[in-house]
């Protein structure tokens, strides 16, 4: 029976997953995340490393029983003079030949639609949408938190950011937002956030999108001004979708519509989602994650039937 691993790199965590040719889940593991931009390009094979010996060391298995990997990670493609390291790396983790790499969109995509055509939208620290239609594929968005990356978590964050310091300042009704901001930065005088969130946390990617799950709670709650910000987001996730659906050639088709990623776990930001999508979506829930998704797109590669 063959084996197919699939590795999904995310803005906090990395995703280890081994099938079999049925499709059946052999073993799962866990690493830190492998988005290299801001710790060094050596990070990648590193995490990469941990995570496949420990997959392998769980299944009783050693790197010559794979027979096809795919690596899904974040970033790549998006500097071309790494393209050939990144490539690179997972070779001398298995010590051969049978994989291939890609960014981690794929490994939502193939995940959430069980590897069939249609789009995909992924909202986790960062965002971007890709799909594939009749043997065409596109993504859209995935720019990073400098250029936008909007309705991600960093996004969404940094709006909840915006939004306490204008109600600290009086420039805002203060709603529930206020005080879940308090306590979850972890300051009494509002100031201290600044030294906080800049200089202690340095700005990390990850420390700061978790403060994403603050806005969607005092949504839930009432607040106005984190409800205006889940509701952008919707509309901006759906953006991203619409531009996928042009670029394939899908416009005017019924297309299958699904979601991965933190933000998604959110009922309001679903539901904003929803009702920013306008005709033509055939809106499903995801079939698997993306860590499941990347040893899919794995037997793809390899020409294998993908399990019903």
């Amino acid at each position: 029976m063959p084996r197919y691993l699939g590795v999904d790199g995310g803005g906090t965590k990395t995703a280890f997953v081994l099938v079999d040719g049925r499709g059946e889940v052999l073993a799962t593991a866990t690493g830190p995340s492998c988005y290299y931009f801001t710790a060094g390009i050596d990070l990648v094979e590193r995490v990469l490393r941990e995570g496949v010996e420990q997959l392998l060391e769980t299944a009783g298995l050693t790197t010559a029983d794979v027979d096809r990997a795919f690596f899904a990670l974040p970033a790549y493609g998006e500097a071309s003079a790494d393209v050939p390291e990144l490539d690179a790396a997972p070779g001398r983790v298995l010590g051969h030949g049978r994989y291939s790499c890609g960014n981690d969109m794929i490994a939502g995509w193939a995940g959430s639609l069980a590897g069939r055509d249609g789009v995909n939208v992924v909202a986790g620290t960062g965002s971007i949408a890709y799909g594939e239609w009749r043997g065409r594929g596109q993504r859209a968005g995935g720019w990073g938190e400098v250029f936008g990356d909007e309705g991600s978590g960093y996004w969404t964050a940094i709006r909840g950011l915006n939004a306490y310091s204008r109600m600290v300042d009086g420039r805002l009704p203060q709603g529930p937002l206020l005080a879940a901001m308090r306590e979850a930065v972890g300051v009494r005088s509002d100031l201290d956030a600044i030294g906080v969130v800049i200089d202690d946390w340095a700005g990390k990617r990850d420390r700061v999108a978790a403060l994403s799950r603050v806005v969607t709670a005092a949504a839930a709650e009432g607040d106005g001004a984190a409800q205006a910000v889940v509701e952008d987001a919707g509309r901006e996730l759906a953006a991203l979708a619409g531009s996928v659906r042009a670029a394939i050639g899908a416009e005017g088709e019924r297309v299958p519509l699904s979601y991965s990623g933190g933000m998604f776990e959110d009922a309001g930001v679903r539901a904003a989602f929803a009702a920013a999508l306008g005709e033509g979506w055939d809106l499903r829930e995801p079939v698997h994650g993306p860590g499941v998704g990347a040893a899919l797109y794995a037997m793809k590669q390899a020409g294998a039937p993908l399990p019903d």
